[in-house]
């Protein structure tokens, strides 16, 4: 394995965290799902870590922020996608309690790495 920065940002191991959750919570969801939600929500959650690594690794201030601003747009999808899940009644708040924390938590942390790329 290449040893590159985007694998010391914490926001590039809470997103690897994100996209196991996603994982978890689609193996859950009904079969007619597979090629929808279930699909889109694991190319979203792929989406945040892939651009976040891209972006890492660009040298212009801009190209980075532009892969940041990517990645974050793409947790937003996960967070739709997450409600329609629970507008379908596929699951319940108590069932996304940790999918909720890491989201959250990349979202904020890209955030705050878009404001403060320089």
């Amino acid at each position: 394995m290449l040893k590159l920065n985007h694998k010391n940002l914490a926001v590039w191991e809470k997103s690897l965290k994100l996209i196991k959750e996603v994982y978890r919570l689609t193996a859950k969801l009904p079969k007619e799902e597979q090629y929808v939600l279930t699909s889109q929500l694991r190319r979203a959650s792929i989406s945040v870590a892939s651009n976040i690594a891209e972006g890492s690794a660009r040298k212009s201030v801009s190209e980075r922020k532009r892969f940041y601003q990517i990645s974050r747009s793409s947790s937003v999808e996960i967070d739709t996608q997450i409600e329609i899940c629970k507008l379908l009644e596929y699951f319940i708040d108590n069932d996304l309690n940790d999918i909720d924390i890491e989201l959250n938590n990349v979202f904020a942390l890209l955030t705050a790495m878009i404001n403060n790329t320089k």
